[in-house]
């Protein structure tokens, strides 16, 4: 995985003005207010029989936190945030924010800044046993939101 790719990834978005509506690219899901970007997308994880699962589990997370170092010395320590609560809220057809709506369906935790009007948050995750690993990027207006 390519660092500092991922991190000229995460300048172009946080400087990136939000569309008035819901506007999806192959990597980047973007809507009012918000940005959500694949940082980087594992191969298929039964390819080779399931095999390398863990390894590539491994792999996806240690450029998470690669990442996050990187981002830290410049924003300080990230703040993390569970996203379960979000995923009960959606369970029991409550509203949820984006890009919190879909950062539930791919990531458990992500870790975040505030950083100016903005919020980024980086986290690892697999949608379904069956689906790639993905580093997911979200960048949010405001502050973070909170489960209610």
């Amino acid at each position: 995985m390519d660092l500092a790719a991922q991190i000229a990834e995460v300048d172009r978005l946080r400087a990136l003005d939000f569309p008035a509506q819901r506007v999806r690219t192959p990597a980047v899901h973007s809507g009012p207010g918000f940005h959500l970007a694949e940082l980087a997308v594992s191969e298929d994880p039964h390819g080779d029989g399931g095999s390398r699962r863990e390894e590539v589990a491994d792999d996806f997370e240690a450029a998470c936190q690669a990442l996050i170092e990187r981002l830290a010395d410049r924003w300080g320590e990230p703040e993390p945030l569970d996203l379960y609560p979000f995923l009960l809220r959606q369970e029991e057809g409550a509203p949820v924010p984006p890009p919190i709506d879909v950062l539930c369906g791919h990531v458990s935790e992500v870790y975040g800044w505030r950083v100016g009007a903005r919020w980024i948050a980086l986290g690892v995750g697999q949608g379904d046993r069956e689906l790639p690993y993905q580093l997911v990027l979200a960048i949010g207006e405001g502050d973070v939101p909170a489960a209610l």
